[in-house]
């Protein structure tokens, strides 16, 4: 496995718009630019972010130095003009393995607890959000932690994310998440294939769940996924099936049998403020 290339940067801004998917959002914030988990399908690849480095996607990170401050100052700025809603994160996970040593993430949120925005949806993977939670207990019900959790499939997480936390450490995160009344969803996205014993192992974890794939999420009808390649990491597997547009049903209609209608959400309702 290749060695991450960490760079530092002092970025001048830090919000951004929400467009597109994320257009419920007043701003998207990403506390570093790349990611190293580098999952295999992940848009972000995609995007001129990557596109233009020409490096591997999971082979570098940018971190964005003393954000603290230009976030500090963006969103004054922000919070006097109106409503302040923000996704983090967009194109990077805010809690990835170097969120350990540099506390980006965590300096933000300080930040927030300052100067809170309306809401904040946190989007991760990783169970590290769970340092934090002394921060996402005083945000109260302006935050709402996402977990991805695409499967509860080992083989398939290893297969599609070899170097995404197991599934175990992210369930286990929801489990102190919840005991720490925190508000939370678990995302299905991407959905991958997973077995009819996935939603009772969420079902005492979460009141909310999210279910995504390609085809409504990666902002191009599943265009920039199949550019990917996607198709043949589902072939290797025998479980080409799981690669189409309806396959999220199966997903949906397991999830039904345990959880109320009104906890399932589909794609961009789900990841809404």
């Amino acid at each position: 496995m290749k060695k991450t290339q960490y760079l530092y940067k002092t970025p001048k801004t830090l919000l951004n718009k929400g467009t597109g998917f994320l257009n419920g959002y007043t701003h998207t914030l990403n506390p570093y630019t790349g990611c190293s988990f580098g999952c295999s399908y992940c848009y972000v690849r995609q995007m001129p972010v990557s596109l233009f480095r020409k490096q591997d996607w999971g082979s570098w990170v940018d971190v964005k130095q003393e954000a603290a401050s230009v976030l500090a100052k963006e969103l004054k700025r922000a919070r006097s003009k109106g409503k302040v809603t923000i996704f983090m994160s967009s194109s990077t996970d805010p809690y990835q393995p170097l969120e350990y040593k540099e506390q980006i993430t965590r300096s933000l949120l300080e930040v927030m607890i300052q100067h809170p925005p309306d809401f904040i949806l946190v989007q991760t993977r990783s169970p590290l959000v769970t340092r934090d939670m002394d921060l996402l207990q005083q945000l109260g019900d302006r935050v709402r932690v996402s977990m991805t959790i695409e499967t509860d499939r080992d083989d398939i997480s290893k297969h599609f994310s070899p170097a995404a936390p197991p599934i175990p450490g992210r369930l286990h995160a929801l489990e102190k998440l919840r005991d720490a009344g925190i508000a939370t969803q678990v995302a299905i996205a991407p959905v991958l294939p997973s077995s009819d014993n996935f939603p009772s192992l969420l079902r005492s974890l979460v009141q909310r769940v999210c279910i995504d794939d390609y085809f409504m999420g990666d902002g191009s009808q599943g265009k920039r996924t199949r550019r990917l390649g996607m198709e043949s990491l589902y072939q290797e597997l025998g479980v080409e099936d799981w690669y189409q547009p309806e396959a999220y049903h199966i997903v949906e209609e397991r999830m039904r049998k345990h959880f109320a209608e009104h906890e399932i959400w589909i794609s961009q309702a789900g990841f809404e403020p």
